[in-house]
């Protein structure tokens, strides 16, 4: 028996927690009446649909059925009912990514978490790219963590395939489409769009940048404009991970600095504003060294030329990834603390179905600005 029924009388919709898809698609949080499980459900007016939409749309429906991965979000039921396009997946209690350093961590996650993350979207872009397709959309906002602690890789909207008339391309031209708010994660190749293309190793540029996202608290070039922030990766310009290595000491001691850490590129001599409490001097954000490890894994994910970055499956094998001793759920939860899933709530019986009405009053405070499923 389906525990995700084709029916829209099967599902309890109770909040809208986001919009996407130029704010045609809302995301509400839902339950499933038969079992009680929480769902997300993407609910898209077709009637505001234009054919091009639909048409990525449809691709996408036809990759969730093709893909079966346990760190690719699962697309549980699909249904038309009102006009509307339906599609059920699991509700992740944690939130995206980007949604942890929104509202607990917004001077970026810690590099034990970080890895753990990384892990599972590593695993993630590996069976994407063996099944000859490119994700296109690697960033915080599309890596999702339900309450055991599991990761899920979403964004499948912009994939593409790399398999035309049976053959493998060795490259491939198209752009994404409603692509502007991704530009900061894109690779030099792919914004360039020149007769080279790009390939799979566009993922792991965006992987790298996603990286400096999780450790920063921002994505790297961020309110750059764009023809700015083509040139930079053009010429060369390497994001970095924002520590004691990457920014001068005499500036983590300077109390009216500004720079370049809004963009996530340190370039100038400047780095952040110095924080203060009552008057006093209080610690530098970034007053904190990463790894050489995780500073490694990073530089080669953001190589300028492709054919020097890793494969997915070469970088899951880097000492990085490689330290990683236990389970990503038996470790992930912990490391999160003090935030827990929205759905352990006080005084609720674990056993049990917990408290909507609890549930959706705790969804309210939170900022989440990119369920993007």
């Amino acid at each position: 028996m389906n525990n995700y029924p084709a029916d829209s009388g099967s599902y309890e919709l109770l909040t809208a927690i986001g919009k996407g898809f130029d704010d045609i698609m809302t995301v509400t949080l839902g339950r499933c009446k038969r079992t009680g499980h929480q769902v997300a459900v993407r609910r898209m007016n077709l009637d505001n649909c234009t054919n091009e939409m639909l048409a990525l749309l449809q691709g996408e429906l036809h990759i969730s059925k093709l893909f079966h991965h346990p760190n690719i979000l699962p697309y549980k039921a699909t249904l038309i009912t009102n006009n509307e396009v339906w599609i059920v997946t699991p509700f992740m209690a944690y939130g995206s990514a980007k949604d942890l350093m929104n509202t607990h961590f917004t001077d970026g996650l810690n590099e034990p978490t970080i890895a753990y993350i990384l892990h599972g979207v590593l695993k993630a872009l590996v069976y994407i790219h063996r099944m000859g397709y490119v994700h296109r959309s690697v960033q915080a906002s599309h890596i999702l963590i339900s309450s055991e602690g599991q990761v899920y890789l979403s964004g499948l909207r912009s994939i593409f395939s790399m398999i035309s008339h049976g053959q493998r391309l060795r490259v491939i031209h198209d752009f994404p489409k409603y692509s502007v708010k991704i530009l900061p994660w894109l690779s030099p190749e792919l914004l360039q769009q020149n007769l080279q293309g790009y390939d799979a190793k566009s993922d792991i540029y965006s992987l790298g940048i996603t990286a400096c996202e999780l450790a920063n608290g921002h994505v790297p070039f961020k309110n750059m404009p764009g023809t700015q922030m083509l040139l930079e990766k053009l010429n060369g310009t390497v994001p970095c991970l924002l520590d004691t290595t990457t920014i001068p000491e005499e500036e983590l001691l300077m109390t009216n600095s500004q720079s370049a850490v809004d963009s996530g590129i340190v370039e100038s001599s400047a780095a952040c504003d110095m924080r203060t409490t009552n008057g006093e001097q209080v610690q530098h954000p970034y007053n904190r060294t990463f790894s050489r490890l995780f500073h490694n894994f990073v530089e080669l994910c953001l190589q300028r030329e492709p054919e020097q970055r890793p494969s997915a499956i070469a970088l899951l094998n880097h000492s990085f990834v490689k330290q990683l001793k236990l389970r990503v759920v038996e470790v992930l939860p912990d490391l999160l603390r003090p935030v827990t899933p929205v759905t352990e709530l006080e005084g609720a019986d674990p056993h049990e179905l917990r408290g909507m009405t609890e549930l959706v009053s705790s969804l309210d405070q939170l900022e989440m600005e990119d369920w993007d499923f």
